[in-house]
């Protein structure tokens, strides 16, 4: 008798509690909040894949415009094109094995951080219906993947060929600005991609 007591104890608490969840939060409203959600977190799919595009196509037009592209590589790394009388010259590097060991470096940075951004948003996509701790955890490659490339342009492109090799001083070779806007598509991307949500929100997903 003791045990019935108990079972039917926790069965009218069990009822109880779900009639406030239904009180507190109508099907009207739980439908309302899922859309919101779910379209956000389509959302941060969509982008990150929209940058895992831009990674493919600009190995794929590395790849097959090589010779062209390779030019700017090797201009920057020699400094031909900086101030004349520039005291800063001495760091110009003009071995071609080294310009091409550049370019090649830079070309896989992009396929690694592209193959990370894909695999990112495919896990995402996975997980957009479950709960937001899933869902978090699911973001974890794609986090990754976004921060190679906001790195590629910021050390390769901003730091490395914009002040080490002076960039900033050619007027033909100059990419900073495409870098910096890169940097600051990636950047908010990745913020955006990271933001978590509420808990209570997801508490009827599964």
């Amino acid at each position: 008798m003791t045990k019935l007591a108990t079972k039917l104890e926790r069965e009218l608490v069990s009822s109880l509690l779900e009639i406030k969840e239904q009180t507190d939060h109508p099907p009207a409203l739980l439908a309302n909040r899922y859309n919101v959600f779910f379209i956000t977190r389509l959302s941060k799919i969509t982008l990150v894949g929209s940058v895992a595009l831009f990674l493919t196509l600009s190995v794929i037009n590395n790849l097959s415009d090589y010779q062209v592209i390779f030019q700017f590589v090797k201009q920057i790394m020699s400094m031909q094109s900086v101030y004349l009388h520039n005291q800063d010259s001495w760091r110009a590097i003009t071995n071609s094995s080294l310009h091409q060991l550049s370019y090649w470096l830079v070309i896989v940075w992009e396929a690694v951080a592209g193959i990370l951004c894909w695999w990112g948003a495919y896990r995402c996509w996975q997980t957009i219906r479950y709960n937001s701790a899933i869902f978090h955890q699911a973001k974890t490659v794609a986090i990754g993947g976004l921060t190679l490339a906001l790195l590629l342009w910021l050390i390769a492109f901003i730091n490395i060929g914009g002040e080490w090799f002076m960039m900033w001083q050619s007027e033909l070779w100059n990419a900073q600005d495409t870098a910096f806007r890169m940097c600051t598509i990636v950047g908010v991307i990745l913020v955006f991609l990271s933001l978590p949500e509420g808990e209570e929100a997801f508490g009827y997903l599964r």
